[in-house]
C-alpha cells in the first residue's frame, strides 16, 4: 500500500522540476536573445527600424538611422536622421551562425533595405581611421557572409545596453582568431549639425521596431508612382515606438527593394 501512495507524490515531484526546467530554459532564451520594442524576438532577414532607446527634449534624441554622403564621394556613411518623427531607412540583420533569431552578442552583417547613387552595398562596414578627425566611421558598402580576415570590418554585435535600458551596438568581430581588432562601442558623433555613426565612448543606446506590413505595401505602391529623385523614405504611418505614432516626413533618399 505504502507504494500506491509514493507513486502520486513521485509523480509530483517529476511534473515540478519539469515546469521549473522549462521555465529556466525559457528565461535564458529571454536573456540571450535580442528583443524588438514589442517584446518580440529579433528575426533575420526582417526588415527594423533602429531607434534611440529614449526620446530627448524637443526632439534632441534624434531620430531612425540612414544613409548620406559625408564628403560627397561614396561610400555613403551611416548616419542618424536629426528628427525625431523620422523613421530613416528599415534595416536587416544577417547572422554568421545563420540562425533565423538575432541573439546578444552575435556576429552580424546590417544591412540598410535601400539603395543609393552609389550603386553598391548598403551592408555596414567600420571604415578606416579619417585623416582630419581620426575616428573611425560607420560606411556603407560592405560584404555581407563570407567570415574572415577580408571581411572583420563588416561584422557587428547588439549588445544589452550596460544601465539594462535598450542595446548597443558593437564593433568587435569574432570572425577571425588571427586578426587584432580595436572593439568600440557605435555612437553618434555630431559634426555641424549633423550626426554620423562612428566608434564612441559612450554607445549610441538603440530599440529596434519591425516595419509593418502594411507600412511596405505602402512604400512599394510609392515607390511605383514616383520618380526615383522623389521617392519619400519611411513617411507616414506613424512608427510606434512605444510612446504614440507619428506622421512622418523624411528626407528623400532613392530607396528600392532588392
Amino acid at each position: 500500500m505504502r507504494v500506491i501512495y509514493l507513486v502520486p507524490a513521485l509523480l509530483c515531484i517529476l511534473l515540478s522540476s519539469s515546469s521549473l526546467t522549462s521555465t529556466q530554459t525559457s528565461d535564458t532564451a529571454t536573456n540571450t536573445t535580442v528583443l524588438d520594442v514589442d517584446g518580440h524576438e529579433l528575426q533575420a532577414g526582417t526588415k527594423y527600424y533602429i531607434f534611440p532607446a529614449q526620446s530627448g527634449n524637443g526632439g534632441a534624441a534624434g531620430g531612425g538611422l540612414a544613409l548620406a554622403s559625408r564628403d560627397r564621394t561614396c561610400p555613403f556613411y551611416v548616419m542618424q536622421e536629426n528628427v525625431e518623427a523620422s523613421n530613416g531607412l528599415p534595416l536587416r540583420f544577417l547572422a554568421m551562425d545563420n540562425k533565423q533569431v538575432i541573439s546578444l552578442s552575435t556576429d552580424l552583417n546590417i544591412v540598410f533595405y535601400a539603395a543609393t547613387i552609389c550603386v553598391q552595398s548598403t551592408a555596414w562596414r567600420l571604415g578606416g581611421l579619417d585623416e582630419i578627425t581620426g575616428r573611425r566611421y560607420v560606411t556603407s558598402g560592405g560584404v555581407t557572409g563570407r567570415p574572415g580576415a577580408v571581411t572583420v570590418s563588416n561584422w557587428f554585435k547588439i549588445e544589452k545596453n550596460g544601465n539594462g535600458s535598450g542595446y548597443k551596438i558593437v564593433f568587435c568581430p569574432s570572425v577571425c582568431s588571427s586578426c587584432k581588432v580595436a572593439c568600440g562601442n557605435v555612437g553618434v558623433v555630431i559634426e555641424d549639425g549633423k550626426r554620423w555613426l562612428g566608434l564612441t565612448d559612450e554607445p549610441h543606446v538603440v530599440m529596434f521596431k519591425k516595419q509593418e506590413k502594411e507600412e511596405q505595401a505602402w512604400k512599394a505602391l510609392s515607390e511605383n508612382n514616383s520618380t526615383p529623385s522623389g521617392a519619400d523614405r519611411g513617411r507616414g504611418r506613424g512608427r510606434g515606438r512605444g510612446r504614440g505614432g507619428r506622421n512622418n516626413n523624411d528626407r528623400g533618399n532613392q530607396q528600392q527593394n532588392h
